[in-house]
C-alpha cells in the first residue's frame, strides 16, 4: 500500500504526448505550459479545437488561459487550498469515481473528512479564486473520465511541494483519472533529459531506476555490479549541499551542467558557499557565473557533439547523434568522468555511451528491453522488461505495483512568507518563451537578446498607481535577502499585490532576492512565493 504520489516517484508523465489530442478535459497547474513547453502547448490546443475544456489555475494570466474554459487565478502558494476545494466539491456533488476507488484505492473515508472544511467559500478567501469559478472547474474535471492533469514547478517549488503533489495525486485518484488511455497526471520536466538524469540514479538517495541506497538488497546487488562497497547511507540534495558548505562540512564540489549561483534561491548565500570551498571543479559547455568562481572547469560538449541517449518528459528513450566535432579541448561528459574515476583508482571499461545503456538495462529491468537497435529510427518508452515488448505508452494500465494506492490527506499551509506591512507584494518566479533556464546558452544569441534581452518585473497597473511607478521605470525589488534593480513592465498579466520576474537574467537575478526556505521532505526550495518590497 502507497500513496499515488509516492508510487509516482520518477517524476515522469503517467501518459504519453500523442494522448493529450484525445482528452476530454485538460487541467493546467502550476504551469505556464505556452511558454516553457511549447511543443506539449500546441497539443493541448490542438486537443481544444477538437472539442477539449482546458481548466488554467495560476497566478498569473499565462498565455494558455486564452483557450481555457475556466481560469482560477489563484494567489501564490495557495494550491492545496483550491485542490482540496475542488474535491470537496467532487464529492458533495457524487461526481467521485466510486468503483475506482473502491477497487484500487484505501483511505477514501479519511481523506473525505479531511476535505469537508474546504466548502467553496472558505476556499475563496485564501485562494481569491470565487467559489463560482471553482465549483465549475470541479464539475468539469469532476465529470469527466478522459481528463488529464498537467503541473510544473509551479507545484513543487515551495515549502509545501511534497503536499501539493499528495493534493494533486488524491484528486486524479477521486475521478480515477489514471490508468487508461488520455488521463493521467503527467508533471512536465524543466529541461532536456532531466529525466534520464533522474533515471540514471543522479538524485541522492537512489540508484539508477529509483533503487533505494538503504535496502539491503538494492545496496548487495550494486555492489556485485559494480565491484566495489556502497554506503547505505543518502547522500545530501542539492540544496543541503549549499547551507553544508557554509558550515564547513563539505570541502569540495564537482558541479556539472549547472549554473546554481543563478538558479539556486537566495545567491548571495549561495556564492558564499562555493567560495568558501577548499576547491570547486565545474563541468559545463560554457563560462558560466558558477565557472568563473571554480578552481578548474572542464570544458564538455554539448548535445550535438556527442553520442549517447535522452529520456524524455514521457519517459521515451531517444537517441542522440554527434553532428559536429566539438571545439578546441572540450571532451564528452562521459569521457571527462571515465578519466577521472580511472585517476582516482577506479576504471570504467566503458566503450561507448552505448555500454552504459547496457548495464543501465541490467540493473533496471525498466530498461533491459531499449537497446540502440531498436531505438535508431524511434525511441521508447519505459518499462520496456524484454526486446520483444514494445514499450508503455501509459502506465498502471494493469493496476498499482504495491497494490492498492492510499489517500494522502493533504491539509494548506501557508508559504514560509507572506505579504506583511514590511514586504507587501508576494513575488513569483518563472521563465519566459524566448530565454532558457540560466540563460547560459541562450543569452549569447544576438538575435534572442535583441528581442528579449532585459529584465523585468511585471505589476499590475492598479499597483503602478499605487507607486507611481511608469512602465519602463527602473526600480527596486527588496526581500529579506537582496536587492536587485530592474525595469517595471506594467501589466494585468499579474494580479494585485503579486509580481513577477522571470529568472533568466544575471544582471537582475530573481534568485538573489527569493527564499531559500526548504520543504521538509523533498528539499525543494520555496522559489515560487516570497515577500517583497518595491521602491523607486
Amino acid at each position: 500500500m502507497a500513496s499515488l504520489a509516492a508510487i509516482f516517484g520518477s517524476g515522469a508523465m503517467t501518459n504519453s504526448i500523442r494522448e493529450i489530442e484525445g482528452m476530454e478535459v485538460i487541467f493546467i497547474i502550476g504551469s505556464n505550459t505556452k511558454e516553457s513547453h511549447p511543443v506539449i502547448a500546441n497539443r493541448m490546443v490542438k486537443a481544444h479545437r477538437k472539442g477539449a475544456k482546458i481548466i488554467v489555475a495560476d497566478p498569473r494570466r499565462v498565455p494558455m488561459v486564452r483557450f481555457s474554459e475556466v481560469f482560477m487565478n489563484l494567489k501564490p502558494g495557495t494550491d492545496i487550498a483550491l485542490l482540496n476545494g475542488m474535491a470537496h466539491v467532487i464529492i458533495n456533488e457524487g461526481l467521485y469515481n466510486k468503483e475506482f476507488i473502491d477497487d484500487k484505492t484505501e483511505g477514501f473515508e479519511e481523506f473525505k473528512k479531511s476535505v469537508e472544511e474546504y466548502t467553496p467559500e472558505y476556499v475563496e478567501k485564501i485562494t481569491g479564486v470565487a467559489k463560482d469559478t471553482l465549483i465549475k472547474a470541479a464539475r468539469l474535471y469532476g465529470s469527466s473520465r478522459k481528463a488529464g492533469l498537467f503541473y510544473t514547478m509551479g507545484i513543487t517549488q515551495h515549502t509545501c511541494g511534497t503536499m501539493n503533489v499528495n493534493a494533486v495525486a488524491n484528486l486524479v485518484m477521486l475521478t480515477g483519472n489514471i490508468g487508461r488511455e488520455s488521463t493521467g497526471v503527467n508533471p512536465l520536466r524543466g529541461q532536456n533529459n532531466v529525466q534520464g538524469a533522474s533515471d540514471a540514479g543522479c538524485l541522492s538517495n537512489v540508484y539508477p531506476g529509483y533503487q533505494k541506497v538503504d535496502l539491503p538488497e538494492i545496496k548487495e546487488k550494486f555492489e556485485k555490479a559494480w565491484g566495489v562497497p556502497l554506503s547505505p547511507k543518502a547522500g545530501l540534495t542539492a540544496t543541503e549541499m549549499v547551507p553544508a558548505a557554509l558550515e564547513g562540512k563539505i570541502k569540495a564540489m564537482y558541479i556539472m551542467g549547472e549554473n546554481p549561483v543563478i538558479t539556486d534561491p537566495n545567491t548571495h548565500h549561495t556564492v558564499e558557499a562555493l567560495k568558501k570551498l577548499d576547491f570547486l571543479v565545474v563541468q559545463d559547455i560554457f563560462m558560466t557565473e558558477t565557472a568563473e568562481l571554480a578552481d578548474v572547469v572542464l570544458p564538455s560538449t554539448c548535445f550535438a557533439e556527442k553520442d549517447g541517449t535522452f529520456s524524455n518528459t514521457e519517459r521515451k528513450v531517444q537517441r542522440v547523434r554527434k553532428a559536429v566535432e566539438p571545439p578546441g579541448k572540450a571532451r564528452a561528459d562521459l569521457d571527462i568522468i571515465m578519466e577521472i574515476s580511472r585517476r582516482l583508482g577506479y576504471p570504467m571499461n566503458y566503450r561507448s555511451p552505448e555500454d552504459v545503456l547496457v548495464e543501465f538495462g541490467q540493473v533496471w529491468p525498466n530498461l533491459a528491453g531499449i537497446t540502440y537497435q531498436r531505438i535508431e529510427e524511434k525511441g521508447i518508452q519505459w518499462p520496456c522488461p524484454d526486446k520483444g515488448h514494445p514499450g508503455t505508452e501509459y502506465l498502471y494500465k494493469t493496476g498499482f505495483p504495491k497494490g492498492k494506492i492510499h489517500f494522502t490527506p493533504a491539509p494548506y499551509t501557508p508559504a514560509a512568507e507572506v505579504a506583511s506591512s514590511d514586504y507587501p507584494f508576494v513575488l513569483t518566479t518563472g521563465r519566459n518563451l524566448y530565454q532558457y533556464h540560466s540563460g547560459s546558452m541562450t543569452r549569447r544569441v544576438k538575435h534572442i537578446e535583441e528581442h528579449a534581452g532585459e529584465a523585468y518585473v511585471e505589476i499590475n497597473p492598479e499597483d503602478g498607481k499605487k507607486l507611481l511607478i511608469k512602465d519602463g521605470e527602473a526600480i527596486q525589488v527588496t526581500s529579506r535577502r537582496g536587492s536587485i534593480n530592474i525595469k517595471a513592465r506594467i501589466t494585468p498579466k499579474v494580479s494585485q499585490g503579486t509580481v513577477f520576474i522571470p529568472m533568466h537574467y544575471s544582471e537582475a537575478a530573481a534568485n538573489v532576492i527569493t527564499n531559500d526556505a526548504l520543504d521538509e521532505h523533498a528539499k525543494i526550495p520555496e522559489f515560487k512565493v516570497c515577500a517583497v518590497k518595491i521602491g523607486k
